[in-house]
């Protein structure tokens, strides 16, 4: 049985995910910075009845959180098949209104946050030649006003996840980076409704995950753009 990592996994396109790969009979350990917000995913997912759950509050910022939180999973399940870097935030204003502060959350926790993920989980992702997947974004390659940080973001990390996939492909590891565009998510204080339905859904997501881990070992589909089908008519 394999064992998944997604981080933040308490909501959205980290949950997911975390909803399909259990349904797909893996087991699965989500983080987060919110410890009530783990124990509502951690009931939702246990609700599906499908497999085994850890919940593990850590925040990617910190190096040392994440590679005691890599620790927890191999300690308890032996094995890390999976890895999803999927932690993320938003701060849009003009470069002239974007503050230092939220410039620095958005790179430490998109990009500075995801190469903690990567570095603390590479041994375990050796040993079991696994998989790598890191959330980034249609914005690492279309830019728009009062994005800078969040370009900035992740434009850096579709870069780095390429620069990765071509360190660690010796050692038998696979790595993707998905890139949506509109997803039906708490992302950036919106709640999803029913006027979302155009949109991606989280597990649409999910479902693209499972799809990758489930590819042929000789085929890396390397970086996935994803969009909606049809947008809204105006």
């Amino acid at each position: 049985m394999k064992t998944a990592y997604i981080t933040g996994g308490s909501k959205g396109i980290g949950l997911g995910v975390a909803k399909t790969l259990l349904s797909e009979g893996m087991r699965v350990a989500i983080t987060g910075r919110d410890s009530v917000a783990l124990k509502q995913a951690e009931e939702e997912l246990l609700k599906l009845g499908t497999g085994e759950v850890l919940c593990i509050q850590s925040d990617v910022r910190d190096m040392t959180a994440e590679q005691n939180a890599i620790q927890q999973v191999v300690a308890k399940w032996g094995q890390l098949d999976v890895v999803i870097a999927n932690a993320g935030v938003g701060k849009f204003a003009s470069i002239e209104d974007l503050t230092v502060e939220d410039w620095k959350q958005v790179i430490d926790i998109n990009l500075t946050g995801v190469f903690h993920t990567v570095k603390a989980s590479i041994p375990a992702l050796k040993d079991s030649k696994g998989y790598l997947i890191t959330i980034a974004s249609l914005a690492g390659t279309n830019f728009f006003p009062t994005a800078s940080a969040y370009n900035a973001s992740k434009f850096g990390l579709v870069g780095f996840t390429q620069a990765v996939m071509l360190d660690l492909r010796k050692y038998g590891i696979k790595v993707s980076t998905i890139m949506p565009g509109s997803v039906a998510t708490y992302f950036n204080g919106h709640i999803p409704n029913d006027a979302d339905a155009w949109k991606i859904q989280p597990e649409d997501i999910g479902q693209m995950v499972a799809d990758l881990l489930k590819m042929n070992p000789r085929t890396l589909p390397s970086k996935i753009e994803v969009r909606p089908s049809m947008p809204p008519s105006k």
